[in-house]
């Protein structure tokens, strides 16, 4: 399959790197100091998976240098959805399909109102990392899943080719039998824990010791519940229950979201797609949201970076 990878950081190039190292056509789309590095060095990859090191692989700037191709992997951030939403059509041939891979649940309609639902494949990712240096992408743990499936639900030719190009890069895809569920679900978690993390600027785990602060994040979690679960109704019961001892015992005491690195760099933040969205879609179906408000509204002032 020949694939794109439109904003090859840390997910993008991990997941661009296995499938070239499997043999499939793949360019990487960057930008900066890290572009440069992938043109002249190639890309490493430093995992417990096993390291790759690809000299040649393809990288470059935009779209238009790459031409059509069966699979973009959409991996850009939220607030830049649009823009690469607009650029990616070069690279759209008659099939082409865009899997979306952004923190939160609103980027799959985004795009698809740019380039049209039928080519958009919602996608959940669940894998730790960082471009520790340019060219450079560090993955900390054992497991890369990447769950996607038809925007309406369901499997498909298309899907379970990706599926197993995937499988042979060494990958953990799976496709859920309803993509939206598995979006809302890490929603539920995601959207709380990396706004505690990052309003804190803490790790979870002096979060999870102290019985005021875990009991704050519980209460999030509850209510991010039940926004998702007023917009789904058939989304499975418990999704706080069932979470909740994944970020108390299993996480490492180190973790943090994303967001907050990306603070901690001066680099904007997905705030708005975050807590953002949980009040967001709260509203919209009559649901008060106070604590996600309050995350939301304190980490206003860095969605754009440092305020001056």
């Amino acid at each position: 399959m020949k694939f794109a990878v439109m904003g090859a950081g840390a997910m993008g190039g991990y997941f661009g790197g296995r499938l070239a190292a499997a043999g499939h056509d793949v360019t990487l789309i960057a930008r900066g100091a890290h572009l440069a590095a992938l043109q002249e060095n190639g890309l490493t990859v430093i995992s417990p998976k096993g390291d790759l090191h690809l000299p040649n692989i393809s990288a470059v700037a935009t779209p238009d240098e790459v031409g059509p191709v069966d699979v973009i992997l959409f991996m850009v951030k939220n607030y830049d959805v649009a823009d690469a939403g607009t650029a990616i059509r070069p690279m759209l041939g008659p099939d082409t399909f865009a899997v979306t891979c952004q923190n939160g649940v609103s980027a799959p309609d985004r795009l698809a109102e740019i380039i049209g639902a039928d080519r958009v494949i919602p996608g959940v990712a669940r894998i730790p990392g960082e471009v520790s240096a340019p060219g450079v992408i560090r993955h900390r743990a054992d497991f890369d899943r990447l769950n996607f499936g038809e925007f309406n639900g369901g499997q498909s030719a298309r899907t379970d080719a990706l599926f197993a190009a995937l499988v042979e890069a060494g990958c953990m895809p799976s496709q859920p039998e309803n993509i939206r569920h598995d979006l809302w679900t890490k929603f539920v978690m995601q959207a709380s824990f990396a706004s505690i993390t990052t309003l804190t600027r803490l790790d979870i785990g002096p979060l999870r010791q102290d019985p005021k602060s875990s009991a704050l994040i519980i209460a999030a979690m509850e209510e991010a519940e039940e926004v998702a679960r007023a917009v789904l109704p058939d989304l499975a019961e418990n999704i706080t229950q069932t979470v909740w001892p994944f970020i108390n015992e299993v996480l490492p005491a180190t973790s943090h979201a994303s967001m907050l690195d990306d603070l901690n760099r001066g680099r904007r933040i997905e705030n708005a797609y975050l807590s953002g969205d949980v009040v967001r879609f709260g509203r919209k179906h009559c649901i008060e949201t106070p604590i996600h408000e309050t995350f939301a509204r304190a980490l206003a002032p860095f969605e754009n970076g440092p305020p001056a």
